[in-house]
């Protein structure tokens, strides 16, 4: 109805002025209009504007050396938690994980096998673990020789497992070279790279760098010829066998980018850009045959300091006072779909009736579960994402 129709009505039946009733409910009106004009504009206030990819910048700087390795999609040094631009010390410690093959062969598809591999490859490439071990629960050994047919009787995980972890670590443009074309590796390319910091991009200064020798002719005296995975090759004063993968330490490039036309290098230990510069530089795989081999062939001098196995039956890793010992060399180890109890038992070299006795610690990484299992590829990242502090602050530098 019009405004003038209801100021008719109310005017018939309470006797008052039109005029004057119409004034009063236009004040009314005028004074409800500017409180809700208020409301509408303080609301409006209240929301800020969305900031445009102009003014807001997703891109990091750039740092001063690229090759000072850390996790570079977020520019934070994945060892100390500081920029990338931090110079990082040597690493002494080292840090081993120990994984059956057998765990494979629960897979159902050649796919599914290479894809579990992956994910342990990776897990293991983001927590910096120096060494893997790839053990038989029922103590015998085996040997790269094998050749994994599916899941059969004959079939043999632990080769596998070995052969594809081996494969990811490798550096892509070395693969051709190494591995020869086998059934194991039908499915690697469908991997996630692990994007190591030793798989260095052909316009990436880095002071080490990954190759293998050429066969190549050089002068008599002058060394070998090893492809780095640069434009040209590098010469290495040493006599090295064809074929043989190296470590070799580099020339900052000069401010044009371009290396000399004779590049020179030096074949130095894989394990010292981590000991000098402290860059990760990749696993080693070894497959030994039961589980007390895994705690006596130990590769490092002195062997493991600290060994750690991993139960639901352990210690709460989780609590407040838990705390690890000081290390130089530090062993995780996994069970299988029967734990380590049934590792224990097919090793007939080792005389205990409990696994916790073999191991310094005794650890249980996810106390309060919502799954009845939790099975061994989703084990290995969450207990080295929960050790990872611990293993921070108390390995010897």
């Amino acid at each position: 109805p019009a405004m003038g129709d209801i100021g008719k009505r109310k005017s018939a039946g309470g006797g008052e002025d039109q005029g004057k009733k119409k004034r009063k409910k236009n004040k009314r009106k005028s004074k409800g209009n500017k409180s809700k004009k208020s409301l509408i504009s303080s609301s409006q206030e209240d929301i800020q504007p969305l900031p445009s990819s102009s003014s807001t910048s997703l891109t990091r700087k750039p740092s001063e050396h690229t090759f000072a390795q850390g996790d570079t999609k977020n520019g934070i040094n994945g060892r100390n938690g500081s920029s990338e631009t931090s110079k990082r010390r040597g690493r002494k410690f080292t840090v081993s994980v120990a994984i059956p093959g057998s765990i494979v062969s629960n897979a159902q598809s050649s796919e599914l096998r290479t894809y579990l591999v992956g994910q342990i490859a990776r897990a293991l490439t983001i927590f910096e673990v120096d060494e893997v071990v790839v053990f038989t629960e029922d103590g015998t050994t085996k040997s790269f020789e094998g050749e994994f047919q599916g899941s059969s009787k004959r079939s043999d995980p632990n080769v596998f497992m070995a052969r594809v972890l081996q494969y990811l670590e490798t550096p892509q443009y070395l693969r051709k070279e190494l591995f020869p074309m086998h059934p194991d590796l039908r499915f690697a390319g469908l991997l996630n790279p692990l994007d190591a910091p030793h798989h260095v991009r052909m316009d990436t200064p880095s002071p080490y760098r990954e190759g293998i020798v050429a066969r190549r002719p050089t002068k008599p005296g002058s060394g070998v010829w090893v492809n780095v995975g640069l434009r040209q090759c590098a010469l290495v004063g040493m006599n090295i066998p064809a074929g043989t993968r190296v470590t070799v330490k580099l020339p900052l490039p000069p401010k044009n980018g371009q290396y000399p036309r004779t590049l020179r290098g030096n074949a130095v230990d894989p394990t010292k850009p981590r000991t000098q510069d402290g860059i990760y530089w990749g696993y080693t795989t070894r497959l030994a045959g039961g589980l007390g081999k895994v705690l006596s062939e130990c590769p490092f001098k002195g062997g493991y300091d600290l060994t750690i196995g991993t139960s639901e039956r352990g210690l709460d890793a989780a609590a407040s006072k838990f705390k690890l010992p000081t290390f130089r060399h530090m062993l995780i180890v996994f069970g299988g779909l029967g734990g380590l109890e049934d590792a224990l038992e097919g090793d007939e070299s080792l005389a205990q009736a409990d696994p916790s006795s073999l191991f310094s610690l005794y650890i249980n990484s996810c106390t309060h579960q919502g799954s009845r299992t939790i099975r061994t590829e989703e084990a290995v990242p969450i207990t080295l994402s929960l050790l990872r502090p611990h293993i921070l602050r108390n390995g010897l530098i």
